[in-house]
């Protein structure tokens, strides 16, 4: 099911005995657009720490009382690899994470979208500084992992013009990919908030919080409108998709479930 992240956020976590917290934030993989950890305010209890689940230890989402349930023990969390919350999530300190819970590690860099094909865009640098410091970072973080509240309100351009900026994201919490950015076009068409998925995306400058995407203006202002009243089913992504002249990513997915079969 699709579901806005901005609604998953302040969901209570409760682990085998008892609620261990809050969801506050997502870490993504900014090369499949996939949720790696759900970011914990664990109030008093673990202070100093930032707290990181895995959506591979969640057993259910209850949207009704706005609570997830995990498979693990409030001390399973206290003992786990720490994580101060000042301090950057580093490639050894996934390694130790993963190997201490027991779950197999997510295949970094492989740059496969929702398709299961590469993703059409690049991610972009501004200047050399920046890149010697991405290369000068690489072992003290994982320098493709974003959060979801920082990427909230970078500026989306089209091929001709600006038309507004990220304000929400829209996450299938099956696969926890992030199925659609939802952009508010408040500046450009007034009121109006319009969904897009990241595969449309041609480039990323993350040193300018700004997003590229392969779409004209007119395109986007003719586009289905969302709204709060607006029912993420397959008929509502069926006219999206046919309205960018687009396939739709769960067609790619049943031909692989059969080839998968036989």
């Amino acid at each position: 099911m699709l579901i806005q992240a901005k609604i998953l956020k302040n969901y209570k976590l409760n682990s085998l005995d008892g609620v261990i917290g809050k969801v506050k934030d997502f870490y993504f993989e900014d090369e499949t657009w996939t949720i790696r950890y759900l970011i914990v305010n664990t109030g008093n209890w673990l202070t100093g720490r930032q707290v990181l689940i895995s959506p591979k230890s969640i057993v259910s989402i209850n949207k009704n009382e706005e609570y997830i349930t995990i498979k693990l023990s409030k001390n399973q969390i206290e003992n786990s690899p720490m994580l101060e919350c000042d301090k950057p999530v580093s490639k050894q300190f996934q390694e130790e994470f993963y190997g201490y819970f027991g779950l197999p590690m997510y295949a970094n860099g492989m740059q496969y979208g929702a398709a299961q094909g590469i993703l059409p865009f690049s991610i972009i640098g501004t200047d050399r500084k920046s890149i010697e410091n991405n290369a000068r970072d690489e072992n003290e973080r994982d320098p493709h992992l974003r959060s979801t509240n920082t990427v909230n309100s970078y500026n989306i351009r089209a091929i001709d013009d600006d038309i507004g900026h990220v304000d929400d994201f829209i996450i299938d919490d099956e696969t926890w990919k992030i199925q659609y950015m939802e952009i508010d076009t408040k500046n450009w068409l007034p009121g109006k908030k319009i969904l897009i998925s990241p595969n449309w995306i041609e480039s990323v400058s993350w040193s300018e919080s700004k997003v590229i995407v392969n779409l004209h203006c007119e395109e986007i202002e003719l586009a289905p409108e969302y709204t709060k009243e607006t029912l993420l089913d397959r008929d509502y992504e069926t006219r999206l998709y046919k309205h960018y002249n687009r396939e739709g990513y769960w067609l790619n997915r049943t031909r692989v479930k059969e080839a998968s079969i036989t």
